[in-house]
């Protein structure tokens, strides 16, 4: 039991994220974005940690941080990377070192050997594995709980921090909160259809959730927040049934074929055959661009008439509307949105943010943990 509560908690909390409400559009401000260094950050275990320097050499435990080091510009500092497998969307992350373990988890050794100055670590990681890290001269920093989309924001900008990457934050920032608030505001005035998000073997979705702020940012109710059910709570056939929800949101797993099966099949969502697709690493990992992929995509699959008059914008648009302001100027580069609700409606594929926007990559997220969870009891029942 401790072994799959292990397991759950590092790949759930890693993952975590936020409450519903949009940003306000003050946030997307990048004056004073400039870093410093030497720099203190107090991290999640209390430690106050201190980089002299710019580090060039940065390992990330979990893909949440390894996206937003590609995001703020600072994909050339990482060294290694903790599952790997789940970050294939990231240009060059394949030629990175794996600092996974056999099965779950990150080998200490193998995070030692890549010399990082600095290690990005989830909270969930075990605080043995931290102790071992720091005992062997490393410098690491645990993030805190990402509980809400101002902890996305706040996991980004200390991310920047350490990294020298401040500029970079501020932008990725600004991007997303510039989408979230898009999505919000297009379908402020539109009826809310009640949405759920199965994980297979009975798990789902509920409040307090980076995937709940997702479907309430994108105009959507999230049925299992909305019965007073938070993070990922296991219901039996009935509560599905009972909650009535109207669409299906799926990914590669359980996939788009557990609309036909029971209990989702006696629902609302059932009978109509209504679901939305969301690549799984942009519903389940927290970081800027899954919140304005998933954002853009659940409101075009959800509300296609506003995703058409969304404002959503390029991160092109966002550099160059902070260039204009620097210059003392205004005005954009003119990049496309994208409202593309046919598809993905990732359409103008946001040149700045490398990697491919619409495919249907390996995600690392809680259908992940769900799948080791059921794995581990399963075991635990063969060892009985």
């Amino acid at each position: 039991m401790r072994t799959k509560f292990t397991v759950l908690t590092v790949l759930l909390v890693a993952l975590s994220a936020v409450a519903a409400t949009p940003l306000a559009a003050g946030a997307t401000q990048q004056s004073g974005a400039q870093c410093s260094f030497p720099v203190s950050v107090t991290d999640a275990t209390g430690t106050e940690v201190t980089l002299d320097e710019k580090p060039q050499r940065v390992t990330t435990l979990m893909p949440s941080a390894t996206q937003i080091m590609w995001e703020i510009g600072g994909k050339e500092q990482v060294v290694g990377v903790g599952l790997p497998e789940y970050s294939t969307y990231l240009d060059g992350v394949e030629s990175r070192t794996n600092v996974s373990a056999e099965g779950m988890g990150v080998s200490v050794e193998k995070i030692v050997g890549t010399d990082p100055d600095l290690v990005l670590a989830p909270s969930g990681t075990p605080q043995e594995t931290v102790e071992a890290l720091r005992e062997a001269g490393l410098t690491v920093y645990v993030y805190s709980d990402t509980t809400s989309v101002e902890d996305v924001k706040r996991d980004t900008t200390v991310t920047g921090k350490l990294t020298g990457n401040c500029e970079g934050a501020a932008e990725a920032n600004a991007w997303m909160v510039a989408n979230v608030d898009a999505a919000a505001n297009a379908t402020a005035d539109a009826e809310r259809p009640r949405v759920i998000y199965p994980l297979g073997g009975g798990y789902v979705a509920g409040g307090e959730t980076f995937i709940d702020s997702v479907i309430s940012a994108s105009g959507g109710t999230n049925v299992v927040a909305e019965a007073g059910l938070t993070g990922y709570p296991q219901l039996n056939d009935e509560k599905v049934i009972e909650l009535e929800p109207e669409v299906i949101v799926v990914s590669d797993y359980p996939g788009p074929s557990v609309v036909r099966s029971e209990p989702y099949a006696s629902t609302p969502a059932g009978e109509n055959n209504r679901t939305v697709t969301v690549d799984r690493n942009w519903i389940n990992q927290p970081a800027p661009r899954s919140v304005v992929y998933a954002t853009r995509n659940l409101t075009a699959g959800l509300h296609p008439e506003a995703a058409e008059s969304a404002d959503f914008v390029a991160k092109s648009e966002i550099r160059a509307e902070a260039n204009a302001s620097a210059d003392g100027g205004t005005g954009s580069d003119g990049g496309q949105s994208a409202t593309d609700a046919s598809g993905d409606a990732n359409a103008d594929a946001d040149a700045d943010a490398e990697g491919e926007t619409g495919a249907q990559l390996p995600g690392f997220g809680v259908p992940a943990a769900v799948a080791a969870l059921l794995a581990s009891a399963l075991l635990a029942r063969r060892r009985r």
